[in-house]
């Protein structure tokens, strides 16, 4: 048994445990019931219901919930579309998103897979500084699909050329 302050009582019986807490106006809770003998703690329930959800708070607050971006091509697309999608494909790699890549043939494009193909491969070649292919073009009916998951080494590379790419503007 632990009192409030954090000072150990000692190991002892259910029952003189909950007479110790009631003896001093609280309450006895369980902290660890895994533990041999289970671990119990005198203090306010309220108390400590407060200090769980503050917790639990901080924890959802550092936790990131990575999320399924997609960009959508078709086999004709222009150079100036491509190179505006690929800007927002690595602006969702660096927020730590996936990206799937998708080319959709509609009618007889279909006959020009190769064009799909060759885009991905440029798109993977654009994107290799800052992902890791998490599942590479294959055709699913009429689109063709690719995967993409940040490279949490890539980003760090990318972050310290940029650090010395302002460094260089700064010497300027």
């Amino acid at each position: 048994m632990i009192e409030d302050g954090g000072g150990q009582v000692g190991v002892m019986s259910p029952k003189e445990a909950l007479a110790i807490a009631i003896q001093r106006g609280k309450d006895l809770i369980e902290v660890v019931p895994t533990a041999n003998p289970p671990v119990c703690k005198i203090m306010d329930f309220g108390k400590f219901k407060y200090e769980i959800q503050k917790k639990e708070k901080i924890q959802k607050k550092h936790q990131h919930v990575s999320q399924l971006k997609e960009l959508r091509f078709h086999p004709n697309t222009d150079t100036h579309d491509f190179e505006f999608k690929t800007k927002h494909a690595i602006k969702f790699l660096e927020d730590g998103d996936k990206v799937k890549a998708t080319v959709i043939f509609k009618g007889r494009e279909v006959a020009y897979k190769d064009h799909g193909y060759k885009m991905l491969a440029e798109l993977e070649q654009r994107l290799a500084a800052y992902s890791k292919v998490d599942q590479p073009a294959k055709m699913e009916g009429r689109f063709m699909i690719m995967i993409f998951t940040p490279d949490k080494t890539a980003k760090a590379r990318v972050e310290k050329i940029k650090l010395e790419q302002e460094k260089a503007k700064a010497q300027l």
